[in-house]
């Protein structure tokens, strides 16, 4: 039998399923509005309908993430991961870019020399220019502590940070230490996260701007 006969082939026709889906599945839970799209991503891309509870953001995270992807930000992310899978189309039109500075050759050399991670040296690199308005963290707690950091100590102001390091050792730690800092975020509470939802994050967020092509 062809899989044609039973399979959904088209792209845009898959996630159109998948999201009735995840809609009917979640019809029970009383989602804010707002965050309708992000929590349904994030399952969409993990298949894992415990995120509808631990998603969790700031009252002026969305509001402030759209007004800086508007405005043409950049956006570091600590995985190259992140890079890869946000949507080139969407950074385009609002003349967006997703920086990931891990690989540099100067973070490689800064981390080593000092003992440090790259992740901690790659969030310094994009301190260094107050054009980075977002930062997605999906897999090191160590840049979201630096992070947190930095901003404490004045020297970064984000309009949104996306904290969601996924992990046994710091993670959970870190995204508590985000939420309790003042910047504006959205987090997933405890252990749970990774790349992939940061990214779905990201997108979501996007999507509620741009046309999807």
């Amino acid at each position: 039998m062809e899989a044609s006969n039973y399979i959904n082939l088209n792209p845009m026709g898959i996630e159109n399923d998948s999201m009735a889906i995840i809609s009917a599945e979640l019809s029970h839970l009383n989602i804010p509005a707002q965050y309708d799209a992000i929590i349904k991503r994030i399952i969409h891309t993990t298949a894992d309908f415990e995120y509808a509870h631990l998603f969790e953001s700031s009252d002026n995270a969305l509001n402030k993430g759209i007004n800086a992807l508007k405005n043409g930000c950049k956006i570091y992310a600590d995985t190259t991961m992140i890079t890869s899978g946000v949507s080139k189309p969407s950074l385009s039109k609002l003349n967006c870019e997703a920086n990931c500075f891990v690989h540099n050759p100067k973070v490689m050399e800064v981390a080593k020399i000092k003992g440090i991670t790259r992740s901690i040296c790659g969030v310094d690199m994009a301190a260094e220019s107050s054009d980075y308005k977002i930062f997605v963290i999906g897999n090191a707690p160590t840049a979201l502590v630096r992070i947190c950091e930095l901003y404490k100590h004045g020297l970064i102001k984000p309009d949104l940070v996306i904290g969601v390091p996924v992990g046994f050792v710091g993670a959970a730690e870190s995204k508590v230490m985000l939420k309790e800092s003042g910047m504006p975020y959205m987090i997933i509470r405890g252990r749970k996260g990774g790349s992939t939802v940061g990214v779905a994050i990201l997108n979501a967020i996007l999507y509620n701007i741009v046309k999807r092509d």
